[in-house]
């Protein structure tokens, strides 16, 4: 069967002539949910257990700080330098290293450390997905790197889905390098369908909402 026929069979189950012109696409729509703070945070208590996540709503920035403590037990993290983190409390910990300015020294501390803490920007509730928008205070390597992945969030920035986010960040690249959307522990299947957990990226993730 030629190109042509090929084509005209195409056209045909479109219901379309040759020459005739392409309708413009629709306008892109974008639907919010209007749902309550604790409803959105039932819901993504109830999306990171499916993912085998973990959730903790820290009743204060010092109950944020003292579970973070909770899951190191005395293991060495690497932190962001987001300043939610220090109002925490977290990046003064004996045990967490922050204040990052050399690249290099960030790449190699993140592949040595047990337990990475970011903060996120965003975090949808639908699929308890953490949003970081990359920048000098929130690099992408401690949540990407070590083992474990603990993100804080400020309950306040706890969105209803992909479509709040977008109407919030609808170009988030023109002032920040990248957006990095995490859903769950890092997984992947091979061909045999076996789930692995750990393999491009953590194998464990906290969500925890202050």
């Amino acid at each position: 069967m030629n190109r042509e026929r090929v084509l005209a069979n195409v056209r045909r189950a479109l219901g379309r002539e040759p020459g005739q012109a392409i309708a413009p696409l629709p306008e892109p729509r974008i639907r919010i949910a209007q749902t309550a703070l604790e409803d959105r945070l039932r819901t993504m208590r109830a999306a990171i257990a499916r993912l085998t996540g973990k959730f903790y709503e820290a009743a204060s920035p010092r109950d944020a700080c003292r579970y973070v403590a909770e899951q190191l037990n005395g293991a060495e993290a690497v932190a962001s330098n987001a300043p939610f983190l220090a109002e925490c409390g977290i990046t003064a910990l004996p045990n967490v290293r922050a204040g990052w300015t050399d690249p290099a020294a960030l790449r190699e501390a993140c592949a040595r450390a047990p337990f990475g803490i970011t903060c996120a920007d965003f975090a949808l509730a639908d699929t308890a997905t953490v949003v970081l928008l990359t920048s000098r205070e929130e690099s992408r390597l401690p949540s990407l790197l070590p083992p474990c992945h603990l993100a804080v969030i400020p309950r306040e920035r706890i969105l209803s889905g992909l479509d709040e986010l977008l109407a919030r960040e609808p170009l988030p690249v023109d002032s920040r390098s990248a957006m990095v959307l995490i859903t769950g522990p890092s997984r992947t299947g091979d061909i045999e369908q076996i789930l692995v957990r750990g393999v491009h990226g953590p194998g464990e993730i906290h969500l925890v909402v202050v």
